[in-house]
This record gives structure tokens, sequence and C-alpha cells, in this order.
């Protein structure tokens, strides 16, 4: 297992459009190659302490820790339904809050439809891991409408009090993210078996609007409560205006109308200050830092970032630390990672695990140097 050492001369501090760390405040830590994958995108533990992870193409990986092997799990769908190409392909991977109990496990997708459409679905099934397999892969939730490209699918996966939330992309359509009658741009809210909470904030439209939490989202990447049960997402924004969103029922957060950035055009955007009908980010970054994963710190290993968010960065090749005050949220410190940063997650020994983008993308471990 090759060992790697990050000390102060190789962390970088970002300096963020909404704040910035000390550098006298630089903790280095450790990292262990654990092991790789072709495009892996997403992890999540099991109660054992073993890993899934999925890989873009359609692959779903068991991972031991203990000594870094990888087996494969059968029972995925055919490769020809899965849209794989561009950001499309196998998504992320969410167990069951009651695994230990029901063995569920939920997932997303790139899903393909007629005419060369595709968009992204959440489907769960029965994961039997003495047998290494899925039984009952069924699909629950599907974005509306399905369209043709390759972008933006978001497909983030969380779980909190009863309820499946999701995050879809506007799949590089712009306005549909402000359009109820549509969800793409949104932030869903459902029952963990796919249907619709009466309680919803736009439950009495009916339609695909019922399911709908929040709108006027990009490309929401990252999706994660904090130990408060507030959730939060972080999406992409187009040429810089990248967003960390506290989001609450019923909000509009403005895409495409406004942005911290600008076209990739060149063309400007109306900033959020120009419109506080729509909720503006509590963190912006220009320039972008491509964020593609949320997760809230809460192990005994870093005692000092317990209640952090770390936001893996892919353009910014980074891990990012985001400190809270109340209701305001900070970047404190930017750790260069010499890697598109896929995914991050705790895990139950309170160590930082993170997933590197691409073939050959790494699982480490970061632990502290002292």
């Amino acid at each position: 297992m090759l060992i790697r050492k990050l000390g102060i001369s190789g962390l970088v501090l970002a300096l963020a459009a909404c704040g910035a760390g000390d550098p006298a405040s630089a903790q280095g830590f450790s990292t262990a190659d654990i092991a790789e994958f072709d495009e892996p995108w997403a992890m999540s533990f099991l109660p054992d302490g073993r890993l899934l992870v999925t890989e873009k193409a359609g692959a779903l990986k068991l991972v031991s820790l203990d000594d870094g092997a990888v087996t494969t799990i059968a029972g995925l769908p055919d490769a020809s339904q899965i849209a794989y190409g561009g950001q499309g392909g196998f998504g992320d991977v969410v167990p069951h809050p009651d695994f230990a109990s029901n063995g569920l496990v939920y997932f997303s997708f790139g899903e393909t439809g007629p005419d060369r459409t595709s968009g992204a679905a959440v489907a769960r099934a029965t994961l039997n891991i003495d047998e290494q397999r899925l039984d009952g892969f069924t699909v629950i939730w599907r974005q509306s409408p399905k369209v043709r490209g390759g972008g933006h699918y978001g497909q983030r996966i969380a779980f909190a009090d009863g309820h499946l939330w999701i995050s879809a992309g506007e799949r590089q359509q712009g306005q549909p993210a402000q359009d109820l009658a549509q969800t793409l741009g949104k932030i869903l809210r459902l029952n963990e078996d796919g249907s619709v909470p009466a309680d919803n904030p736009f439950a009495d439209r009916g339609g695909v609007a019922a399911e709908i939490w929040s709108l006027g989202h990009r490309n929401p990447l990252g999706l994660a409560f904090d130990d408060n049960g507030q959730l939060w997402n972080v999406e992409m924004g187009p040429r810089g205006g990248d967003e960390l969103n506290r989001v609450e029922r019923g909000n509009n957060y403005g895409w495409p109308t406004v942005s911290n950035g600008t076209e990739y055009s060149g063309a400007p955007i109306p900033l959020h200050s120009t419109r506080p009908d729509f909720t503006a980010p509590s963190v912006y970054w220009v320039p972008s830092i491509s964020p593609s994963s949320l997760m809230f710190y809460d192990g005994a290993l870093f005692p000092d970032w317990r209640g952090d968010a770390f936001i893996g960065g892919l353009s910014s090749q980074s891990l990012i630390r985001v400190e809270f005050s109340g209701n305001t949220a900070n970047e404190a410190e930017r750790f260069a990672m010499g890697a598109r940063i896929r995914s991050v997650a705790e895990g139950p020994d309170g160590a930082i695990y993170v997933l590197e983008d691409g073939d050959g993308g790494r699982l480490l471990r970061l632990t502290p140097s002292r």
C-alpha cells in the first residue's frame, strides 16, 4: 500500500469569493491507496464497514478496506439501458438507512429513452452480499422529460426523516429549471418507495410538480444533510459561479435567470444580488472549483473538522473544506490532491475517503499526519 504525506507545503489555501483560510492553520494528512477503478462515480459504506463503489460505464464493486480486495456485484441493468457517455452513466449508490434489516440499496443512473433521449433515474434493489448480486432491481423514479444530450444529470441521492431526496440537473436546457411541469433543474422529495409525500410544497399542483422540493438548480452534484438535519447541495455554475446552497422548502435558486458566473460564450448573466426574490448561495466560487460531491464530517480522527463540509473538486483537483457559523458558511481550506476528485465520504473509522475521477481512479484513505 503506497503512502504519501501532504504537509503544509502540499496544501493550497483557497481565496474564494466568499472567504479564505489562514495558511498558518493548514493541517497535514497522510493518504493511503486502497484500490483503483474504471471511471468511479460514487461510494457508500455498508454497516459491516465494506464499501460500495459505482463505475460510470455500469458496474457495482464491493471493496474490503482490510486488504483492498474488489469484487463485482451482478444484477445491474443491461448496458443498453444505461446512457453512458458525456456526463451520463451509472451514478450514485446509497444503502437504505435500515439496510441491516432490509438489504435495500438505492442507485441513480442515466437511463436511455426513445430517439436518442435519456434522463436521470433512481432504482432500488436488494443486495445479496453472500452471493454478490442484486435482486429485484426496480426503477422508482424517472426525470421528466427525457431529453437529448449527455450533460447535467445531477443524480445524487440522500435519505432523511423517512424520505428520499434526489438532485436532478437541468440537462443543459436552462429554462426548464424554472418550470414546475418538469423535473429538470430540481431537488425532489419522495417517499422511500418513490411515491409522493402529501406535504411537499407543490403537492396541490399534482403531476411532477408534486415531487419538487426546490427549483432553479443547474447541475447539483452534491446532496447531504448536516448534523442539524439541514439539507445542502453543491452545484456547478457556468463559467464561474459554482454554488453551495442551503436547500429550503419551496425555494427558487434562480438558474438560469441569475448566477454569479457568466455564460461560456462570455455573455453576462444578472448577478444574484439583482434579484433578491431568488435564494442566493451561501458560498460561491469564481473561478470555478467544479464541485462533484458533498459530505459533512462527524468523525473522531479529525476533531477540529467535526461539523465541517467537504467538497470534491474536479477541475480544481482539490478537496475543499467549508466551515459554518450559524447561518453563514465560508471556505476554510483547499487541499491540492493532484487529481480530479469525484466523490468524498466519511468512513466508519473516522477517516476521510476520496475517489479520483477517470480511468484508474484511486480510492484514497486520508488520516491525520500528526
